[in-house]
């Protein structure tokens, strides 16, 4: 499809029920951006919780901090803390859980070293910019998320009166979760995750029936499309819990690795046979929330620009992969025949022709997978 197409149904989807991100003109490219700034911001969140999951030596001393019912100010060191303390005495020792705990008996903050391998600083004033937002209420929390602001980086405040653990990370806040409530949570979404699997596994099966008769509407494609972007979302905060649930969450990683293992070239190969931009209709479709993926409609018109209804007709890409074919062979194949349904019907000796010595076992193949899939097989 041209871009002039999906510009015009950019601008129409955005008259209708949902917003669809603009990003296939020159005008989107700020919104990009704004993704972009999106994803560096998960990614720093994620480091950071894989510093503070269960396992690691900061969050047991934070651990042993909530169980003694103390509270403490954590500061981890850059070059913009500086004049951000005052007081206190230097500790310039190596980081334990044990040291951490103790420390934190006394009422000021404690500075620990960007690599988290040593305590530097203890019972030490902070003093950052009253003048900075805060949207807490208490006076630790106050003075940590002030700090984290002004000095672009991270604080850990432990709150002694309710022993939750808060993370400031420059204007950023997140609530450490407790062990057992994070297990649960991603229990109960890995269990939503395997359902959304097995019904894009029968689809996959439906779709490979349709792709070899020829019969592919774009709800068939959409449909899929749907189903894989909301099994990638739901990866993703898994993911987040795993990481946050360190070793307590390894037989949960182990199951979610076999539940999306392959889905990143299943989704690469169906884009690259229905879309001429596989790429833009990956962003599309990651910009997506959970809430407007569920609008079939407005995927086929910004992807396709037509309605669910119509015949559709793939390339070939996902279906070639499964025989024995060379990239390069695929992609002239594709590029002679244009799409499956021409490669599937080809005279065989134009195919010799093309595959040369590689023609007889690539159509043994070829019939043995449309066999496979017309009984309902996997292939």
């Amino acid at each position: 499809m041209s871009d002039e197409v999906l510009e015009k149904n950019e601008v129409e989807s955005q008259k209708g029920i949902l917003e669809v991100p603009k990003i296939y003109n020159a005008e989107s490219k700020p919104k990009v951006r704004i993704q972009d700034l999106k994803r560096e911001k998960q990614i720093l969140k994620l480091e950071i919780l894989k510093k503070l999951s269960s396992g690691t030596g900061l969050r047991e001393g934070l651990n042993h901090i909530v169980a003694g019912n103390m509270g403490a100010l954590i500061v981890v060191s850059n070059e913009n803390t500086n004049n951000i303390f005052k007081g206190g005495f230097k500790v310039n020792c190596k980081f334990t859980s044990k040291r951490l705990a103790e420390l934190a008996k006394m009422d000021g903050a404690i500075i620990l070293s960007e690599d988290f391998k040593k305590i530097l600083y203890a019972n030490t004033l902070l003093v950052p910019n009253p003048d900075l937002s805060s949207i807490e209420t208490g006076t630790r929390h106050q003075a940590g998320e002030r700090t984290a602001k002004q000095i672009q980086g991270l604080v850990i405040a432990v709150s002694e009166r309710r022993g939750e653990i808060t993370i400031y990370h420059s204007n950023s806040r997140y609530v450490l979760q407790h062990t057992e409530d994070l297990l649960r949570r991603a229990t109960e979404t890995l269990q939503i995750l395997e359902k959304q699997k097995e019904v894009f596994n029968e689809l996959l099966i439906n779709l490979n029936v349709l792709e070899v008769t020829n019969l592919v509407s774009v709800s068939d494609v959409c449909s899929i499309m749907q189903r894989m972007e909301m099994i990638k979302k739901m990866s993703d905060i898994i993911n987040e819990y795993i990481i946050e649930l360190g070793k307590d969450g390894i037989i949960l990683r182990m199951r979610m690795r076999e539940l999306v293992k392959g889905m990143d070239k299943k989704q690469e190969s169906i884009l690259k046979d229905y879309v001429s931009k596989p790429a833009k209709a990956e962003q599309f479709l990651d910009d997506l929330n959970f809430d407007e993926l569920l609008s079939l409609e407005t995927i086929a018109r910004i992807l396709f620009g037509s309605s669910l209804e119509s015949v559709i007709f793939p390339k070939g890409y996902r279906i070639l992969s499964k025989t024995s074919l060379s990239r390069e062979e695929i992609e002239y194949l594709i590029k002679h025949f244009k799409h499956l349904e021409g490669i599937l019907n080809a005279d065989e000796k134009i195919l010799r022709r093309i595959l040369k010595e590689n023609t007889d076992n690539f159509l043994k193949e070829i019939n043995n997978a449309r066999d496979q899939i017309m009984v309902g097989k996997k292939i």
